[in-house]
């Protein structure tokens, strides 16, 4: 089920969006201009390619997930390699990286 997020969503939901993923882990990707989400994917790709189709940049998408159980953001995801912006599946940039972690702590209201 992949659904785009724009604003707070229930506890509820966060178990529907794990789903995909076993139940425990939430695939997501960021819009850090946009301030949106897509989540409940199998794969980045295709919650990257929901972003896209609705007007983002790409080089405003960055991918990474929630866990459930330990209730800990994760930035890694293989979308993020980026040449000349960012050389890794990890997100590198601090900055890049602090957006991401609020914009998905308050849009699934963790």
């Amino acid at each position: 089920m992949i659904k785009v997020i724009d604003k707070s969503v229930r506890n509820v939901d966060l178990d529907e969006l794990a789903q995909e993923i076993g139940g425990f882990f939430i695939k997501i990707v960021v819009d850090i201009e946009r301030e949106v989400l897509v989540a409940g994917a199998k794969m980045h790709i295709d919650e990257e390619k929901v972003l896209l189709e609705q007007g983002s940049k790409q080089q405003s998408l960055w991918g990474g997930g929630y866990d459930l159980e330990t209730k800990q953001v994760s930035f890694d995801s293989i979308i993020n390699n980026k040449p000349g912006m960012n050389s890794s599946s990890d997100i590198l940039d601090p900055n890049v990286r602090m957006k991401f972690e609020i914009i998905t702590k308050r849009l699934l209201r963790i």
